[in-house]
């Protein structure tokens, strides 16, 4: 039953964005039950392509918990992860994400990520639409960035 509830949430919170303006996302991190985070899409009203509900709320959990791993949180949300928010959650450790409409009940608005994520599932040097070009910069007498920063860490 606190899944329904949780989900409803989310989509309340996306309703609410709509209503001022904003896309149709919402969503609620969980964490022992109890809501930590919850933010909607805010793409438009900061110009940041990053800035969707799921992300947001991530980096709330984040701040409330004092930590990057969140493997012991829920995520609810109004619509399907994006697979920008997928890969967030995935480096996050989230292991459950719950949803209530799908991305094709999002296609016939516009807000369909498919083209997206079959981009992705290729090489990024084998994406149309996409130059990845690698330039090192160091030489091999010298330690790398990741070389002096494990030795840091």
């Amino acid at each position: 039953m606190l899944d329904k509830q949780f989900i409803q949430q989310a989509i309340s919170l996306a309703l609410d964005n709509v209503k001022v303006g904003g896309r149709p996302f919402g969503a609620v991190i969980v964490n022992n039950g109890q809501v930590i985070a919850s933010a909607v899409n805010q793409i438009i009203e900061t110009n940041d392509p990053t800035a969707h509900a799921e992300l947001l709320a991530l980096r709330e959990a984040g701040k409330v918990l004092g930590r990057p791993k969140l493997d012991d949180c829920v995520v609810y949300a109004s619509g399907q992860p994006c697979p920008m928010c997928l890969a967030a959650m995935r480096m996050a450790g989230i292991s459950k994400i719950f949803y209530a409409y799908s991305d094709a009940d999002a296609k016939p608005y516009g807000l369909s990520t498919s083209t997206i994520a079959q981009a992705l599932r290729k090489a990024p040097e084998q994406q149309d639409g996409l130059q990845f070009i690698q330039i090192k910069t160091e030489d091999e007498a010298h330690p790398t960035l990741y070389q002096i920063w494990s030795k840091q860490s």
